[in-house]
């Protein structure tokens, strides 16, 4: 919108409290936005008032019982004869009856397209096929035949090789190949064998080992040291004080680390590829004698001299000499020869041709060696690749050094698939030192983005058939290290999750009425809350709303199913990890264990207590914790009950369920204890505990439990009725206080200036309604005389496009007319003039 036309409605006084309406109008945005409704609407409904989108069968008589189907189908033919002798067919004048047959019309039919005339076939009258001739007259059938199989012999020899023949021909070429060189390889090796036997047999004729007699006489002629020389030499041996180093900082820390594991990825890179690390090196450039040493720098003298004994050239390393190139090797060798020649006395005769012949004799040897070398060089390159391959292999199994913070929770995802536990720790370890915040500005937020990938990961394993509780167990560590260096983004990602549960578990309320337990995900969310953050606070930003949770989901989650009972029974067991140091008191965990001990009871017993929600005196859940086979009460055994059991409890057997319901009960009787040891220093402990006790001591059917269950269940009881009475409970008084005297205070209006005052509040009421009503009225007259306004400009533009239309038809009409008149004007000049 154009700054300029914006229109303010400026004030002179501000007053508090009243509202002003259009400080700030822009022109034509109103009437736009209501021309826009009204073509949505108005013009919608106005195009669409001839239209209907109901489908009505109006045949005659479909509906009528009363009439006879041939007076239908006679009425329907009469009125569809009216029909097509209407108005349509008014001036119709050739009008002819079309009758059809089976949908196809009979003039078409009596036509007989489909009939062949043998005569009308020119091209090939009096030709008859061998197949014809051999099967009805039985001549010629002889000849053809031969003919025939002559010609497919023919073709067969010209053919040219199919796809699959030339595949096969492929194949066995490959597989001669395959046997030749295996066998070269084969004789390869067993030559390699014998070479390597004949060379210990020399090596054992040219080594000469000193005999121990004479080894002793040696030892014996040195003279022993003296204790003088004894103790300076362990003093020089003693360690000396070296002074400490400085404790290097967090940053200087993560900087060397990541050094370290470039180098180390650098380093498996190259075995990756098959590089070797000393053919890189830097040769040194070979010196001959006559070297002017013009390069020569101080600094780096690397450069391997020459040596001369007995007349030939003494090299120190001659496995890097074969190393070195073919054209170096040549020149090396012509200048050790000039230089023997020259040093023996050795004068080559002017006249003579003997330079000639040596050098021809040079150039076979040079070319020899050339040979030599180079089937060396193979052989050394074939054993350098047979060993680098293992540890190719090697480098390319192992893991990565570094990496980068995955962006996106999928690559996440795919650079831990497939890996084991232990690979995986071992990459979100590497992932935080290579990206460790101190080394660049963007590595906390990625880092904190890793967090909550992590978190997502951790609920995907706990979602899945068989949930990987270890591998989740394992993982707890790198979410905890990352909670310590982010805090509040660990809190954020956490309190997140705890949002969106809350918020399912309040909409199945409010659409259901009641709630079931979570999934184990969120399950194992409430068990790392525990890990990470501390519970012992009294206000905490995320323990505080998962303890909130935790108490939603023991009074509002109905218990239906075992399942329900052992996911109730492990937020019992959360609640007491919460609450181990701050022994805060949980009305919740006592209900839902009194809850728990009352499912177990049998059906149509005397209660002395009372069942509060989710657990009802009543109903089909009431024995769901409650054996009464003997032979499983017998073979049970205390056992912990895995948190897995939950999704692959459909799968168990009769008896292991029993078994699970008897180690639930012990379970609950152990978390009384607990229970009565946290809370024994409460003024109303005896109060709080008063119906578990009356429920373990009257009604608990003892007798029915196996033997290894009354120690468990004598152990919560004794735990009970041991606590002293320490305090006296809270008793309110017998007789009210009175209250003091107070005065009701005098409300009496203030008249506000500037606004119609009315006699009581009824008629202000009215008066408003009434005012309302007016500014109602006038706005919906004022509309609708829009909408008229609207579609009046509709109707107009619809005849003025048909008025349109009508005359550009009329002016084509009078054109043609004219051209034709002109036409037949001009051939009557024509006829007039011949």
């Amino acid at each position: 919108s154009n700054p300029f036309e914006v229109k303010i409605n400026r004030q002179k006084f501000d007053i508090l409290g009243r509202k002003t309406k259009n400080d700030v109008g822009l022109p034509g945005v109103s009437r736009s936005k209501a021309i826009k409704k009204r073509n949505q609407t108005l013009l919608k409904e106005y195009k669409e008032r001839e239209k209907t989108n109901v489908f009505k069968d109006k045949r005659f008589g479909e509906y009528n019982t009363k009439i006879t189907p041939e007076e239908k189908m006679i009425r329907r033919f009469a009125l569809e004869r009216q029909q097509n002798y209407g108005k349509k067919n008014t001036y119709n004048l050739n009008e002819d009856e079309e009758l059809t047959h089976y949908g196809q019309s009979l003039a078409e039919i009596e036509k007989l397209n489909d009939i062949v005339d043998s005569d009308s076939d020119t091209e090939e009258r009096g030709t008859l096929s061998a197949e014809l001739t051999a099967a009805h007259f039985g001549g010629g059938g002889g000849l053809l035949r031969k003919k025939v199989s002559s010609e497919q012999q023919d073709e067969e020899e010209e053919k040219p090789k199919s796809r699959k023949e030339l595949i096969e021909e492929m194949i066995a070429k490959s597989k001669q190949e395959k046997q030749e060189r295996q066998t070269r390889r084969e004789s390869a090796l067993e030559l390699t064998e014998k070479l390597d036997k004949d060379w210990k047999e020399i090596q054992t004729l040219i080594a000469r080992k000193t005999p121990k007699s004479e080894k002793k006489d040696k030892e014996a002629e040195k003279p022993k040291p003296d204790e003088y020389d004894m103790i300076v030499r362990e003093l020089g041996f003693e360690m000396k004080a070296k002074p400490s180093e400085r404790l290097k900082t967090e940053e200087e820390l993560a900087k060397e680390e990541q050094a370290r594991l470039q180098k180390l990825e650098a380093d498996r890179l190259r075995r990756m590829r098959g590089i070797d690390e000393e053919a890189n090196k830097k040769r040194p450039s070979h010196m001959s004698a006559d070297d002017l040493a013009d390069g020569f720098i101080l600094d780096k003298d690397d450069r391997r001299l020459l040596s001369y004994k007995d007349g030939k050239i003494n090299i120190e390393n001659e496995e890097e000499e074969e190393e070195e190139g073919e054209e170096e090797d040549n020149e090396n060798e012509e200048e050790s020869q000039a230089e023997s020649a020259s040093e023996n006395g050795e004068d080559d005769a002017a006249d003579s041709h003997s330079d000639l012949e040596s050098d021809l004799e040079s150039e076979e040897e040079a070319a020899g060696n050339k040979e030599e070398k180079k089937h060396k060089g193979n052989e050394n390159e074939s054993q350098n690749v047979e060993e680098l391959d293992p540890k190719r292999e090697a480098a390319e199994s192992e893991l990565p050094y570094t990496f980068a913070v995955p962006e996106s929770y999928e690559t996440f995802k795919s650079l831990l698939a497939g890996r084991t536990i232990e690979q995986q720790l071992i990459i979100l370890e590497r992932v935080q030192k290579c990206n460790h915040p101190s080394l660049a500005v963007g590595n906390k937020a990625k880092l904190e983005k890793l967090f909550g990938f992590l978190l997502e990961y951790i609920g995907e394993l706990a979602i899945l058939d068989l949930p990987e509780l270890r591998t989740i167990d394992k993982l707890v560590l790198p979410l905890y290290n990352l909670c310590q260096m982010f805090p509040e983004a660990a809190s954020d990602s956490i309190k997140f999750i705890l949002r969106d549960a809350a918020h399912d578990l309040e909409e199945v309320i409010e659409v259901k009425g009641r709630a079931t337990f979570p999934g184990l995900d969120t399950l194992i969310y409430l068990k790392i809350i525990s890990l990470l953050f501390p519970t012992s606070d009294f206000w905490h930003p995320v323990v505080t709303p998962a303890f909130m949770y935790m108490s939603q989901l023991l009074t509002k989650c109905r218990i239906t199913t075992l399942q329900d009972v052992i996911k109730g029974l492990f937020i019992c067991c959360l609640f007491l990890e919460y609450v181990s140091l701050s022994r805060r008191f949980v009305p919740e965990l006592i209900n839902f264990l009194l809850g728990v001990l009352h499912i177990s009871l049998p059906k149509n017993q005397a209660q002395g207590y009372t069942v509060v929600h989710p657990f009802t005196p009543v109903g089909k859940n009431l024995e769901l914790l409650f054996v009464c086979d003997k032979e499983d009460l017998k073979s049970w055994e205390k056992q912990n009950v895995p948190l897995s059991i939950v999704t692959r409890l459909k799968e168990t057997s009769k008896r292991d369920i029993n078994h699970i319901r008897l180690s639930c009960v012990a379970l609950c009787f152990d978390l009384i204890k607990k229970c009565a040891a946290l809370y024994e220093s409460l003024p109303s402990f005896h109060e709080i505990m008063h119906p578990v006790r009356i429920l373990l001591t009257q009604h608990a059917p003892v007798n029915e439990y196996p033997e290894k269950m009354h120690e468990w269940y004598h152990s919560a009881l004794k735990e009970l009725e041991n606590k002293v009475k320490h305090y006296t409970p809270l008793i309110c008084e017998k007789k009210k206080p009175v209250p003091l005297k107070q005065y009701t205070p005098k409300i009496v209006k203030v008249l506000e200036f500037g606004r119609k005052q009315a006699g009581s509040k009824k008629e202000q009421e009215r008066k408003q309604l009434i005012q309302r009503h007016k500014r109602e009225l006038k706005g919906a007259i004022r509309e609708i005389r829009k909408d008229n306004q609207f579609l009046a400009r509709m109707q107009l533009s619809e005849i003025m496009e048909r008025d349109s239309s009508r005359k550009r038809k009329v002016k084509e009409l009078l054109g043609s007319l004219a051209t034709q008149e002109g036409e037949w004007k001009a051939m009557k000049r024509k006829k007039w003039k011949s």
